[in-house]
Formats: C-alpha cells, sequence, structure tokens
C-alpha cells in the first residue's frame, strides 16, 4: 500500500503565511520573529500567560518545604482570580510564590514575632497579607497613594480574618506625618516601589527609616533597561521617557547579561543604606528577576531580635 506523507492543513496554513519559500532567502532576525515562533518556540507577543505559567510551574519545582508552608499559611490566595498552576495537587501564582520567597529571605536575618512593620507601597497587598499570615506580627502599617491605599484595604479586608486585620493601619502618602504615630518600627519593607519614585522622595523615604526603623528589606531593579523587544513600548514613548527618570538607579544595562547585574550591585546596595549607622546583613538576587536584587539592612547595635 502507498504511503501518504503530506503536510497537515495547519502546516499548509503556515508555510503559506509564514515559513514561506522566500523565508530561507534573508536569515536576519529569523529567530526572534514568526518564521521560528512557528517552529520551534511559541510567540511571546501572543503567548504570554503560557510562559508566565510556564515560569511559576519551574519555579514551584524548586520550592522547599518550608516554602511552601509559607505559601498554604496564606488563605484566600484565590481572590482576584490569579494566574495559577497546580503542582503536586498545590495552587500557586507568582506573587505569593514571591512573597515565600522574600519571607525566607528575611527571617534568617530577623526574628518577626511581634515585630511592627511598615511598608512603603504595597501594591495590593501580598507582603502584607503573607507576613500576617506566617507570623504573629505586632502591628503592619502601609503608606501608599489614595488609589492604591484604596485598592490594599479592599483587599486585605476580603483575604484576612479579623484578628489580622486589626492590625493594619494605612496611611496616605500626605497624612505621614502625624499618620505614623510616634512608635518606632522594626522592619520597614519596600518591593519593587522605589525604582517608581522620584530621586527625591526616595530620599526623603531612607531619611525616615533611618529615623524610625530598625531594619529595612528592599527588592527593586538595579538598573534600567531599554529593550523595546521587551514589550515594544506599548505603553508608549512618554511612559519610557517617565521611567527612565524614576529611582536612585537610573543607570542603562543589559538586564539579562549576568555580569553586567553583578557590577551594578555594588551601587545598589550602596544607594539603599539608609545612613551610616547601618550595614548591609545581608544581599542576593531578587528572584526570579534577572535584575532585582534584594538586601536586608540592620541598624547597627540596634537591639533587634
Amino acid at each position: 500500500m502507498a504511503q501518504s506523507y503530506q503536510a497537515s492543513r495547519q502546516w499548509e496554513r503556515i508555510n503559506e503565511l509564514w515559513v514561506t519559500e522566500e523565508a530561507s532567502a534573508d536569515l536576519t532576525g529569523f529567530k526572534s520573529d514568526r518564521r521560528n515562533f512557528n517552529i520551534a518556540l511559541w510567540d511571546p507577543t501572543t503567548n504570554g500567560i503560557r510562559y508566565l505559567r510556564a515560569l511559576v510551574y519551574e519555579l514551584a519545582t524548586r520550592l522547599s518545604d518550608d516554602e511552601w508552608s509559607k505559601i498554604e499559611n496564606v488563605r484566600n490566595r484565590d481572590v482576584g482570580d490569579p494566574v495559577t498552576v497546580r503542582y503536586e495537587g498545590r495552587s500557586v501564582c507568582l506573587d505569593y510564590l514571591q512573597a515565600a520567597l522574600e519571607l525566607g529571605f528575611i527571617e534568617k536575618e530577623l526574628d518577626l514575632g511581634g515585630a511592627r512593620v511598615l511598608e512603603i507601597g504595597a501594591g495590593y497587598g501580598r507582603t502584607c497579607h503573607a507576613m500576617l499570615s506566617n507570623y504573629d506580627l505586632a502591628s503592619y502599617t502601609i503608606v501608599d497613594l489614595t488609589n492604591t491605599l484604596k485598592l490594599s484595604r479592599a483587599y486585605l479586608r476580603e483575604v484576612l480574618d479579623e484578628k489580622q486585620f486589626s492590625k493594619l493601619r494605612f496611611v496616605q502618602v500626605e497624612d505621614i506625618g502625624r499618620g505614623l504615630g510616634q512608635d518606632p518600627f522594626d522592619l520597614c519593607v519596600n518591593v519593587h516601589s522605589f525604582t517608581e519614585m522620584t530621586p527625591d522622595t526616595v530620599e526623603a523615604y531612607l531619611r525616615l527609616i533611618d529615623e524610625r526603623c530598625g531594619a529595612f528589606f528592599v527588592k527593586n531593579p538595579v538598573g534600567k533597561f531599554r529593550d523595546k523587544s521587551m514589550d515594544g513600548h506599548q505603553k508608549g514613548e512618554e511612559a519610557v521617557r517617565l521611567a527612565m527618570e524614576t529611582g536612585p538607579l537610573r543607570q542603562v544595562l543589559d538586564i539579562h547579561d549576568s555580569q553586567a547585574v553583578a557590577a551594578a550591585v555594588p551601587t545598589f546596595i550602596e544607594a539603599y543604606l539608609p545612613g551610616e549607622g547601618w550595614r548591609c546583613a545581608a544581599n542576593s538576587r531578587g528572584l526570579p528577576w534577572s535584575y532585582f536584587w534584594q538586601a536586608l539592612y540592620k541598624k547597627i547595635d540596634n537591639g533587634l531580635r
């Protein structure tokens, strides 16, 4: 019997539209365009969720039992319909996976039992949610812009129990002077927001941390990037220009070059040191991102646990 070797209708279409007779005439850029995306790779411009899930899944395979425990201690993680994967029967999203890694980093240097925590720029509140779910904190204060504060308040009201929520205090940026009260904080937290503030604002917050806090955890980029292939600058060139003006670290680097990132780390550690009476107790890459770094600073002889 004669064998029938022929292209499927799917590949007939691919050959008609993308892997055409002309495709091999010029190899310039072919590994980053529709030719290769239809042969070997899923197109990242249309498969972002697929790649996000692949990233989360791979990270999930590397989690320790303790890190899984930190994630599963956080109830109501499904509020807001996050993009999740299931690994060995356990559900996880990127936000709370990162939170577990961050908490593990912090607790190696600082006892969080009974701690008074200040977070500057909490987003929707995932770090706060994770901390209150894993440690018996004395209090948790969030400083943020008005609209973001409304979001975090609504989210945390939904996901926390009454006892946990009662430990919260929400302070608008304009009310910092009187809203923070007089008590000191054991720890200040900033995750990926100092990089989006003006340099003067970051300096003001670092002075506040120096005056009011005993320890400081920061996780932010070591610099900026201008690689348009990353997102096509879909928010517009004005958004790119504004992003280049913010943060204490504005040097442009290849964020996927490990040596370039490593060279920027000393400047990162120096830039986020709250004052002369502080030391960097620990620092490492801020997984999963290639160009994020995290550091835990402590006041010298501050008597922290």
